[in-house]
């Protein structure tokens, strides 16, 4: 079975789908690796560390496509380059699919299996296929980093001949994989460190990093079966920013997290809580890419207002490519070495299995996911 593995071409991304190692992993399998010519380039991965580990290094990314069982990817193609796939082949990346109709109905019509990675299942067995944990792991630490960067502090405590410097304030808003992480990365720097969530289940996560939670009585509050906020009334979200808005103006760092896949994060730090920061303050929005938790937020631009720098980088995660590229690369061979036969060398898309049921998204020309069919929630 051909696996093909064409190179990013969406701007200004640096992650690779897959790296030399995990080549190595997949021809152990008996799997047939063709990768296009500088496919990792911008991640540290030459053609020659491709080659070395297996792979066929390809200069024809038509030809690549086209003559491909399986066809791995970081993000969602060009539309055309679907018609280049033929017919029956599987391909798999992040699709996008609740924002990309269009998209999602050219792999039916020209009969290719598209699984979407986002749609992977939050359960046990699927943790190590889950990109979105991992690269929003990566995503909070980067996030914490640039946030150190731009402040006008220092993080840590500091005892010196000319005095006692105090930590910096660091308040996360949104405790998923990337608040956690970003919670965590923090603390090591030596901040002192508040986070919020509307899901009172994650205040014993908080504490367990050291972090204090900051309590908001909203009344009745959850999550949904995946994880995800559930979403606030108008009396909710405007009781949680008056809140908040007494600790952005303490912090001298606010990150903001919150976002859930196939939705428009919801709107947390206002002009009004944004105006009632300090001069040299910093906001890093790590939900730029749909739509963003921070009024005013410029999407992949650093920006001042009146003296608070607010960070709108878009790819977070892609800010550390290499391992960024390692991590994602991991999740695609999970899944793929999930379902390989090997006696038959190839990828079986078991139908009946709750993963290949919740993330193959088209199948013999028809879509076939219950997410988008509008039968599940």
């Amino acid at each position: 079975m051909k696996i093909s593995v064409p190179k990013e071409i969406h701007p200004g991304e640096t992650r690779a789908p897959i790296t030399p190692g995990c080549v190595t992993k997949f021809a152990k399998l008996g799997a047939e690796i063709e990768v296009e010519s500088g496919v990792g380039a911008a991640a540290g991965f030459s053609d020659d560390d491709y080659a070395k580990t297996g792979a066929t290094i390809s200069h024809d990314r038509k030809n690549l496509l086209h003559s491909a069982d399986i066809v791995l990817r970081l993000r969602k193609p060009p539309v055309e380059e679907i018609a280049w796939l033929k017919p029956k082949a599987i391909h798999v990346s992040m699709l996008d699919p609740f924002n990309e109709k269009e998209l999602i109905q050219k792999f039916a019509d020209c009969d290719i299996s598209a699984i979407s990675m986002e749609f992977i299942p939050r359960t046990t067995r699927a943790q190590k296929m889950d990109v979105l944990s991992s690269q929003a792991n990566l995503g909070g630490y980067k996030a914490v980093i640039l946030a150190a960067e731009h402040s006008n502090k220092i993080f840590p405590m500091m005892t010196t001949a000319a005095g006692t410097i105090l930590p910096s304030k660091v308040f996360i808003i949104g405790v998923g994989v990337a608040g956690l992480q970003a919670i965590a990365t923090a603390k090591r720097l030596g901040a002192k460190v508040t986070a919020y969530d509307t899901r009172p289940v994650v205040e014993e996560q908080v504490k367990s990093l050291g972090a204090q939670f900051l309590k908001i009585d909203l009344g009745e509050t959850g999550q949904t079966r995946d994880g995800y906020a559930k979403t606030l009334t108008e009396e909710q979200i405007q009781k949680q920013r008056e809140a908040m808005k007494k600790t952005c103006a303490e912090s001298d760092v606010v990150i903001c997290a919150a976002q859930v896949f196939g939705r428009k994060a919801p709107v947390l730090v206002t002009a009004e809580m944004l105006d009632a920061m300090k001069l040299g303050s910093v906001v890093v929005d790590l939900a730029v890419e749909t739509g963003g938790n921070v009024e005013g937020v410029a999407y992949d631009k650093t920006i001042d207002r009146n003296g608070v720098t607010i960070i709108g980088v878009a790819n977070m995660p892609g800010r550390a490519p290499l391992h960024a590229s390692q991590v994602y690369a991991e999740n695609l061979f999970n899944l793929i070495g999930e379902f390989w036969d090997k006696q038959q060398k190839a990828f079986v898309l078991k139908m009946d299995d709750d993963i290949i049921n919740s993330c193959l998204v088209t199948h013999d020309g028809k879509i076939v996911n219950q997410k988008l069919n509008g039968k599940q929630n």
